[in-house]
């Protein structure tokens, strides 16, 4: 199992490094100059690939963004990354959500990130709209697996400037 979770995390942070070079390299005309000396790739299977986007600035990317490298800095059970957790925490909430998130977790003894006290086995993050002057995320937490399943639905409100500013199991609508 170490094995698996380890080779998604670093596969996950491969992709967030390259992510960020694309994000670097696109705006200074790099991008044309890699793509023609990099071979082509080859094919693996008839299936078609998988492929997550966002862009910069948009609610769902960003909580889709958090959740992700969240959950893997929790979710190695045998090394997790207590530290890369606390400086998610720290890039995404605001200062004050922080302070109440940490009194909302003494008080129940869970992550209030994930209303849990281990990690999901899923997530998925769906767009909820504008609410005042913030923006609504759902994050639908899956944890267990095949018939030993719960789902958890969090209301994930960010403020304009895309800090989040609550997590709740209520909408804000």
């Amino acid at each position: 199992m170490k094995s698996n979770t380890t080779a998604r995390k670093h596969l996950r942070r491969t992709a967030l490094i390259a992510g960020v070079v694309a994000a670097v390299a696109l705006p200074l005309g790099l991008n044309a100059s890699a793509q023609a000396s990099a071979p082509a790739p080859a094919k693996v299977s008839a299936v078609a690939p998988r492929s997550v986007s966002g862009t910069p600035g948009q609610a769902m990317t960003r909580v889709a963004d958090f959740y992700g490298a969240y959950i893997d800095a929790k979710g190695d059970y045998e090394d997790p990354d207590a530290t890369l957790a606390t400086a998610l925490r720290k890039h995404y909430l605001t200062p004050d959500f922080a302070l109440r998130l940490a009194a909302w977790e003494e008080e129940n003894g869970v992550d209030g990130v994930l209303r849990a006290q281990n990690v999901p086995a899923r997530w998925t993050v769906t767009d909820n709209g504008a609410v005042g002057h913030g923006h609504e995320v759902i994050v639908t937490l899956t944890f267990g697996s095949g018939d030993t399943t719960q789902k958890i639905k969090l209301f994930v409100l960010l403020e304009r400037y895309d800090h989040i500013v609550d997590i709740g199991t209520t909408s804000n609508r």
